[in-house]
């Protein structure tokens, strides 16, 4: 076993792995019956050259590289981990750029590149329960990204029937061929520049809950069970 972690930790054989990853997704979104709905505010947003951040969760990350028409612009924030590093490169097939680190812990330099993108009227997408959980339990730094950078929180998600769902901390689902898939975005959530701690958590709790609701939408609507949310607090 460790040899086999070594050999997927060299880089022609993740350049390999990437590769086949991309064109999987490419097949999924071919193969099968894809809708989006709910994507019109984002786009007029982005094309008047205004920010914005779209908030998904980890486990719902494998097809976003076709939920926005504008993923050549966007940047989107990726652990520095080793999984991390196998999620930009795939995602580099795409066109889509990546910043390393996290809006957890010691991730001020992330934070520094993510508020330059937005200032400049840029894109960015966030994980706010990765890279490490608990799954669906937002963390505050998305917030406190979008208060420092008036930019509003985009809650973006997808489900697909069939589909494999992993065991992994976030339930990491995968489409398979000829599925049935639905993205879903939400309507946008505004930080006052002014917002107290307590308003700030208002906030993350909001970001939480629609973006959980949301979810739930969209496994309803191609008639797929809901994933639960980790208790608070746990890494499952």
């Amino acid at each position: 076993m460790r040899q086999l972690k070594q050999i997927f930790k060299r880089p022609a054989v993740q350049r390999i792995l990437c590769w086949i990853a991309a064109q999987y997704i490419r097949l999924v979104w071919l193969t099968g019956r894809w809708r989006m709905t709910g994507e019109e505010p984002a786009n007029q947003l982005f094309e008047q050259g205004k920010p914005l951040i779209i908030a998904a969760w980890h486990g719902r990350l494998f097809m976003m590289p076709c939920g926005w028409r504008h993923r050549g612009k966007m940047h989107v924030l990726i652990s520095s981990h080793g999984d991390g590093q196998l999620i930009s490169k795939t995602m580099a097939h795409f066109g889509m750029r990546t910043i390393a680190g996290s809006t957890r812990k010691g991730g001020a330099e992330a934070l520094l590149k993510l508020r330059r993108v937005l200032r400049e009227g840029g894109a960015v997408g966030i994980t706010p329960d990765g890279p490490r959980g608990p799954r669906m339990r937002a963390s505050l730094g998305i917030v406190q990204l979008a208060r420092m950078t008036n930019a509003p929180i985009f809650p973006l998600t997808y489900s697909a029937r069939p589909r494999h769902v992993f065991g992994s901390w976030d339930r990491f689902i995968l489409p398979l061929l000829f599925s049935r898939g639905q993205f879903l975005w939400g309507d946008a959530i505004a930080v006052p520049a002014d917002a107290d701690d307590t308003a700030m958590e208002a906030k993350r709790a909001e970001v939480e809950r629609r973006l959980t609701d949301l979810t739930n939408q969209a496994d309803d609507m191609v008639n797929q069970p809901h994933i639960a949310p980790a208790e608070t607090g746990i890494r499952s």
